[in-house]
């Protein structure tokens, strides 16, 4: 997120309509990615010293990304069908169809981003009744200009970045961003407790099973215990773990979700808080159909006997540690 934030304030007003359609979603984010900077994926920090890639962590991390990131696929439909796990279909409601058609996290999204992308529709086709719009605003064009050639200057001369000319392009970029910072960080963040807390992230010890020196399997023959807390972390770097994902996992009490409070502007402008109202009443949709779905025992995936509901990309949430809610912005 940090590029799309660092060239909005230096290349839209503070006035700008985009500006104030993203501004939201970039609340708090700088500052926790600073913060992250410290103590969280620094040298020696906490990713390195208590997950077992240790001091090749962020190596490894940014490897990846030069490897398969790319901003046309970072929108949830884009993302599902080069994952494999959808392919395109006009006649599908979302306009894919899921080759695993009970994928909570999916089914969930697509409706999310459908809503998403209705309230950025109608906000862009306000601002830029035509092509030629989008095309002569020079703040628009600085903005993304900068996103790929400093932002992302490693990769500026790629050729599946999106080019600003119609109102459906920016419609594409801005709902993408959107979705990154809300519905994507929301399912990869806000269940990591649950899920991270109950397994292990290193072993500080190879498994006894990983050609055993002959003392090594006596020792595990006479006592499996000891070997097994010799190999799973140490006390301090589960403790570690546990805290950070507690604290990562938690909405602070001013958090603010999608749908909650427009933009004070848009009271004095009928058609755009109009969408507003209409983007806020999908969302508790939204809401209900998760829940429905969530006690369908039929999908076997997110309801059931011994099955966790799966609530991630529920819209709203109370303060604390509860597995859903989805903020605007990539924010604890």
């Amino acid at each position: 997120m940090e590029p799309y934030i660092i060239a909005a304030n230096r290349q839209l007003s503070a006035m700008h309509p985009i500006y104030r359609l993203l501004h939201p979603h970039f609340r708090y984010t700088m500052e926790i990615n600073a913060r992250a900077r410290q103590s969280l994926v620094n040298a020696g920090g906490i990713i390195e010293s208590c997950f077992w890639p240790g001091k090749y962590s962020l190596e490894l991390s940014s490897d990846v990304y030069d490897k398969l990131w790319r901003f046309d696929r970072e929108g949830l439909p884009a993302d599902l069908i080069s994952r494999g796990l959808a392919v395109e279909d006009e006649t599908a409601e979302h306009g894919v169809r899921l080759t695993i058609p009970d994928y909570p996290f999916a089914n969930d999204g697509l409706m999310l981003w459908d809503a998403l992308k209705e309230w950025v529709s109608d906000y862009v086709k306000h601002y830029y009744p035509d092509a030629e719009q989008v095309m002569v605003d020079e703040e628009l064009q600085k903005w993304w200009s900068e996103v790929r050639d400093i932002g992302h200057g490693d990769k500026k001369n790629e050729p599946w970045w999106p080019v600003l000319r119609t109102q459906d392009d920016l419609i594409k970029v801005v709902t993408t961003i959107t979705w990154v910072a809300s519905g994507h960080h929301a399912a990869v963040n806000f269940g990591q407790y649950g899920y991270g807390a109950n397994r292990p992230t290193t072993a500080r010890i190879k498994m006894p099973v990983e050609d055993p020196t002959e003392e090594e399997k006596e020792d595990f023959y006479e006592d499996p215990k000891t070997t097994m807390l010799k190999t799973f972390p140490s006390k301090t770097q589960a403790t570690k773990v546990m805290v950070t994902l507690d604290l990562l996992s938690s909405h602070s009490p001013d958090e603010e979700y999608l749908g909650e409070n427009p933009e004070a502007s848009w009271a004095h402008e009928p058609v755009i808080y109009a969408a507003y109202e209409r983007f806020k009443e999908k969302l508790k949709y939204v809401e209900g159909v998760i829940d429905e779905r969530n006690v369908d025992v039929s999908l076997k995936n997110r309801a059931g006997a011994g099955v966790v509901k799966y609530e991630l990309l529920k819209p709203f949430s109370e303060p604390g540690l509860t597995g859903m809610g989805v903020p605007n912005s990539v924010s604890i």
